[in-house]
């Protein structure tokens, strides 16, 4: 990509408004010392002793925070956190993330917060070694009082923005933000501002979701079509075709070392390469990095291809951070592909 043209993209940025619909979740890193290391008086089991606690969004939090890094000027998070102290702390975090507004972000009593509990050994001179995590979620549906408020939510900021990302984090269907109710409200929306960009990504498949820009990785596009596993490239393309010529929106595919490729309504298939490897790599947080970088620069007025190329930066820039859930700046972004 042309630097000027790298400049006229991302220069825009700071001018869009973009909603993130999904399950926000507060990652908790815990710094254990391994030199401080001891061994419990009363039940003989080691003790790790926490340093430092580092909280951050997680989930769609991601998504906010590599939006943030690209200089997007309003960041309009929906989802919700429970009124417990993991929600206090995600709420605060979320606050000092620059441009987020939490107008929308509702608090409530009723559900948990989704937390990822990281303990994380951190020892000078070597990359930090995660332990077993420890989470909290919900297991029952998010109910019908919630549902309704999320969806005016939506409701309230569909006019005004200029590109949407939806992610589904939840493993249990309905026991999240996306539930049935709030798809049914983005389907109807997205049929009245139809060149809106509204990008969905969900760890469970996006079968039954209405047709936005599908963003999935290789093996959710073969299970969401009936396809083969382990497909070569150019299989993915054909697949990815059809399904954007039946949605009449984008397909985005991830490959993991094989790249990025996007299918789109006219026919064309477009792939970029995965970049090479610059040292140790953590895949944590590459997903989301692809999915604001879509959604910015879709936003931005860039093409499908240009589009890809930002994203497999960012995916790559991401990667290369250990021990926390990485986001790619416009600077990092500019080294990588702006000639």
């Amino acid at each position: 990509m042309k630097l000027e043209r790298f400049k006229q993209i991302i220069g825009s940025y700071a001018g869009l408004r973009i909603a993130v619909l999904g399950d926000f979740c507060l990652d908790r890193y815990l710094e254990i010392d391994p030199q401080r290391a001891e061994t419990s008086i009363e039940t003989g089991l080691p003790v790790h002793n926490v340093v430092n606690v580092r909280p951050q969004p997680g989930g769609a939090g991601t998504i906010v925070n590599n939006l943030s890094a690209l200089g997007i000027g309003s960041i309009l998070p929906i989802g919700f956190a429970g009124r417990d102290g993991e929600g206090y702390e995600l709420w605060n975090a979320l606050k000092t993330v620059p441009g987020v507004r939490l107008d929308h972000f509702l608090r409530t009593p009723d559900r948990r917060t989704f937390t990822y509990c990281k303990p994380l050994v951190v020892k000078a001179g070597s990359a930090p070694v995660e332990l077993n995590r420890l989470d909290t979620k919900n297991w029952t549906p998010t109910h019908a009082e919630l549902e309704a408020k999320l969806v005016q939510q939506v409701k309230d900021v569909f006019e005004s923005v200029d590109a949407m990302i939806i992610l589904d984090q939840v493993d249990i269907p309905d026991t999240g933000v996306v539930t049935k109710a709030v798809l049914q409200s983005i389907r109807g929306l997205a049929q009245t501002k139809t060149a809106l960009p509204i990008l969905a990504d969900s760890r469970r498949g996006l079968r039954g979701y209405p047709p936005v820009i599908f963003k999935m990785n290789a093996s959710e596009l073969s299970t969401l079509t009936g396809a083969p596993q382990k497909l070569s490239v150019q299989d993915i393309g054909a697949v990815a075709k059809r399904l954007a010529a039946e949605n009449l929106r984008p397909v985005f595919i991830s490959m993991a070392e094989r790249g990025l490729l996007a299918a789109i309504p006219d026919g064309s298939v477009h792939s970029v390469s995965a970049l090479p490897l610059r040292g140790e790599i953590d895949v944590v947080g590459a997903g989301d990095s692809v999915s604001a970088n879509l959604a910015a620069a879709l936003a931005a007025g860039a093409t499908v291809p240009e589009a890809l190329e930002l994203a497999n930066a960012a995916a790559s820039v991401v990667i290369h951070k250990l021990g926390t859930t990485g986001t790619a700046n416009r600077e990092e972004l500019r080294v990588l592909v702006a000639a």
